[in-house]
């Protein structure tokens, strides 16, 4: 489905009833990789699965700063908040956020914190780059203008997922670059710019006031196991989940047990 919001066109999914559940892909992703979710949780929630800004079937527009390319993580987390307006939800939601959907999870509880029920926050971080992040984040900004987002794409694919998937999953990894393969230009440059310039959100862990859900994959080669104790252990009511033969992807690699992971979580504490 299609709505107009922020003056750009944004494609979303949506299924189920009752507690609302919005899910916010990854970079550089799309609604596509919460497919296992959206068919297997609408079961019990009413899940939203947008595109945003430039991904997938979403519209890709310039950032309303025109001095800036960047597409900020706080500039998405509006988007999803008038998406929610659109739909007319006015009731706190469960979000879930995978890798940079998390970093957005974080600034929209920043930004809205009157809209969140609780969080799902999956394969990613609190902190802010390091400088040596940023400086892979603008040389891969160089290389997607000059060599197009099919580089970017095939150079990230090995770091996403277990070695055990592609011994297991041997399609898996086709599957998520095609996926990853719909994003734009302008959103490939945007995200990169956006997360470099996020801001640490190691200080507002303490003063999270939801229930928290933590998932790690066990094989994750980018967000090392300590980083989520050091968030379970200063989130106040959170939970961790560690799943195992699952890389970054985890909701990709291992769906039956992430699916079964939030969903317990969702009984408990929707």
């Amino acid at each position: 489905m299609y709505t107009k919001i922020n003056n750009f066109q944004m494609y979303y999914e949506e299924q189920g009833c009752r507690q609302p559940l919005l899910l916010i892909h990854g970079f550089p992703l799309n609604h596509k990789m919460w497919e296992p979710q959206i068919s297997s949780l609408s079961a019990q929630v009413r899940v939203i699965a947008p595109d945003l800004r430039g991904h997938g079937f979403s519209e890709a527009v310039p950032p309303p700063n025109t001095r800036s390319q960047s597409y900020t993580m706080e500039m998405h987390a509006d988007d999803c908040a008038a998406l929610l307006d659109d739909l007319g939800i006015t009731q706190p939601v469960f979000i879930a956020g995978l890798s940079m959907g998390g970093y957005i999870a974080f600034a929209f509880l920043r930004k809205y914190p009157e809209r969140v029920a609780g969080l799902v926050l999956a394969a990613t971080r609190a902190g802010a780059d390091k400088p040596a992040a940023r400086d892979n984040r603008l040389k891969a900004v160089v290389t997607a203008r000059e060599a197009g987002v099919g580089r970017i794409v095939d150079a990230m694919i090995p770091s996403l997922l277990s070695p055990a998937t592609y011994t297991d999953q041997p399609d898996l990894p086709t599957r998520l670059a095609a996926i990853m393969a719909e994003i734009s230009l302008d959103a490939m440059v945007g995200d990169q710019l956006g997360m470099l310039e996020r801001p640490d959100s190691s200080p507002m862990l303490d003063q999270i006031n939801v229930p928290t859900l933590l998932i790690h994959g066990a094989e994750d080669q980018l967000i090392p196991l300590e980083d989520f104790r050091i968030m379970q252990a200063k989130i106040p009511i959170s939970e961790l989940h560690i799943i195992p033969g699952a890389g970054h992807m985890v909701n990709m690699e291992q769906p039956l047990q992430f699916n079964r992971a939030v969903s317990e979580f969702l009984q408990r504490k929707g």
